[in-house]
């Protein structure tokens, strides 16, 4: 990614659109530098891609293409010669009327830009790869389309009976963001057969763990097949790897039916270069998007920019990615969407500088207020969750409107279980309250904390490599690590507010997720079901349900009266409910017997949830010694799980 040098041609462009541009519905919202007199608009029903008519005996094609000399859209129902394509009286827009289609056919069509170069449409729901199609078994993707004779690179395709679905679970109600356990899978990992059939038949595995949300790596069109699907090319097409649409649209139907929301990783701070908005507009001799490219920059704007950033002050870009937005929630009846790189979305440049980056940055705030209004307005209660590390006075900003962002504890989550801490209180678990200074603001949902993720390593494998020890305790024994990570579970879960997992961490995946591990950090990651099959591992996937279920079941969990030290190895963590079910967490974090003393907020019997044991105080100060790795959950009520 380049820096984007505005033209003047292209300033004027986008104050024409700020001014005048006319209703999204047609598709037509973003200025022309000069427009045509002798233009014809589009009819008042297309939108952009393709609209049919006639019951689908005709077709209108619709491409946002200013500034290019002429388009013509080739495919097979003209045997891949030009349709001249009509320009709009503003210029900005290209379009056809293609009619004599067969209805029951699916068609493959490319749009001819120039006269000489050939790209599929950008809002197109299939396309067809000669490079990777032949790599999706046809149990994943039956009947898949081959791809044409005529045809050259990707195309895209349109069908009028396309399968329809009919949807089952009308009456899903979604989680209350206070009671969010999202589960974060990568589809191609998750199931040998990478397929969504495949998960829907395995749904039983989240509910008995008892997640209320399941949170996709990106599923829309990708470079390749094999991938964490971050390298996105086509944002209204699903990628075929994983199976048909409505293979997806039946696991969405399913997590519903079965109370689990569907969140969907999405990646719209930055395009790959097979995506039709590069190619549109590009660059060759300096290899990057050219200066009058409407959506993408020249240069990056931040330091871990990775394809070509997409420049979202650009009216074209905001247009383009509310279309994205809508599309997914309604045709796929998702929750909600985690933005991937979201502090990405800003034309502030910080060049190497990570600080300056993540600096308070109004203009993002300004459009991250827009897009999550834009989404409110069309569902309510829909997720916006934004990957987005910034300063806290920048996230207090969307935590006060509902949004969350990820919070981080990976790190303090690997020392403390690990038992390693430093002068600087890396195993410090501070950060699991929304209230402590690690934010600067206090907002029960602003906050999504987790010791896991895609881009984190495993829990287990650092305590495997790199635990301590003391004497015959040593973390780095498998049965040893294991019980560590119920105490993390233990404690993340018991802290209030939304909290997510990474695929696995349940039962204790140790297989690194480092650059340098065996197939590199993008890998394909076995999934070990056979783990299950060993009793400390089903045992942490038996605490992992406890404390995953009680949070979402009792309310203590969301109670705003609570106190924590999560600082030394004897952690503690005190949650007061106000129907008076109080829950007191301790931990020993360290690998040496730890004499402590307890305070429980009322004297009498105490229950640990976990396995059952109880004590009975005489005083609230109960002085016990907590032998290394060994932690409770009481509580003075039963508590539902």
């Amino acid at each position: 990614m380049k820096r984007f040098f505005y033209l003047s041609l292209i300033a004027a462009a986008l104050l024409y659109f700020s001014s005048c541009h006319k209703e999204p519905k047609n598709g037509n919202n973003s200025g022309n530098v000069t427009g045509n007199q002798n233009g014809i608009d589009p009819p008042s029903n297309s939108t952009d891609g393709v609209v049919f008519t006639n019951d689908g005996k005709s077709a209108i094609f619709n491409l946002y293409a200013p500034g290019k000399k002429s388009v013509a859209v080739i495919g097979e129902f003209n045997n891949w010669q030009p349709t001249a394509m009509k320009n709009s009286k503003d210029g900005t827009r290209w379009w056809v009327q293609v009619d004599n289609l067969d209805p029951t056919k699916q068609y493959a069509y490319q749009y001819l830009i120039d006269g000489n170069l050939k790209v599929a449409d950008p809002y197109t729901h299939e396309v067809l790869d000669p490079n990777n199609d032949s790599g999706i078994p046809s149990s994943v993707y039956p009947n898949l389309k081959p791809y044409p004779s005529g045809g050259s690179g990707i195309v895209s395709t349109f069908w009028y009976s396309a399968p329809t679905y009919n949807w089952n679970a009308a009456n899903f109600q979604r989680p209350d963001q206070k009671k969010l356990v999202i589960y974060e899978l990568l589809v191609r990992d998750f199931v040998g057969t990478h397929a969504y059939k495949t998960i829907t038949d395995t749904l039983n595995y989240l509910v008995r763990l008892g997640v209320n949300a399941v949170e996709l790596l990106p599923v829309n069109e990708f470079e390749g097949n094999d991938s964490w699907g971050y390298n996105s090319n086509f944002m209204f097409a699903l990628d075929k790897y994983y199976g048909t649409p409505n293979d997806y649209k039946a696991f969405i139907d399913a997590c519903h039916s079965k109370g689990i929301a569907v969140i969907q990783d999405i990646v719209l701070e930055d395009q790959f270069g097979s995506s039709p908005l590069c190619q549109m507009y590009w660059n060759s001799a300096a290899n990057q998007p050219a200066a009058d490219n409407p959506w993408l920059d020249q240069t990056n704007m931040h330091p871990a920019a990775a394809g070509y950033q997409m420049n979202h002050q650009s009216k074209a870009t905001q247009y383009f990615t509310e279309n994205v937005m809508k599309y997914w929630m309604q045709e796929y009846h998702i929750d909600g969407f985690r933005f991937d790189e979201a502090k990405g979305y800003t034309q502030t440049n910080s060049g190497n500088d990570y600080n300056a980056w993540g600096a308070y940055d109004a203009s993002r705030v300004a459009l991250w207020q827009t897009y999550n209004s834009y989404m409110k307005g069309l569902d309510p209660t829909f997720y916006t969750i934004l990957e987005m590390f910034s300063a806290s006075n920048e996230e207090a900003v969307y935590a006060s409107q509902g949004m969350m962002c990820w919070a981080n504890l990976s790190t303090n989550g690997e020392q403390a279980l690990m038992s390693f801490n430093d002068s600087g209180g890396s195993w410090d678990l501070t950060g699991l309250f929304y209230n402590s200074s690690w934010w600067g603001f206090s907002v029960p949902t602003g906050n999504i904390c987790y010791f896991e993720s895609h881009d984190e390593e495993r829990l287990q494998f650092k305590n495997e490599q790199y635990g301590n020890s003391n004497g015959s305790y040593n973390i780095k024994d498998l049965a040893t690590g294991l019980k560590r990570d119920e105490m993390g579970a233990a404690f993340m879960f018991s802290s209030p507010g939304p909290k997510m997992l990474w695929e696995f961490g349940e039962r204790g995946y140790d297989i690194s997720n480092a650059d340098n591990s065996p197939g590199g950090r993008l890998g394909d990651k076995p999934p070990h079901w056979e783990y299950m099959s060993d009793p400390n591992r089903a045992h942490l996937y038996k605490v992992y349900s406890q404390m995953i279920k009680m949070k979402i079941k009792n309310a203590v969990f969301n109670t705003t009266n609570f106190s924590y030290n999560l600082t030394g190895a004897y952690k503690f963590i005190q949650l007061l409910g106000d129907d008076g079910t109080d829950v007191e967490v301790v931990g020993n974090f360290g690998v040496t017997p730890a004499p402590v003393t307890i305070t429980f907020p009322a004297i009498g019997t105490w229950t640990d949830n976990i396995d059952g044991s109880s004590i009975t105080t005489a005083a609230t100060s109960y002085s016990t010694t907590l032998a290394p790795g060994e932690y409770h959950v009481y509580s003075n009520k039963p508590l539902q799980q």
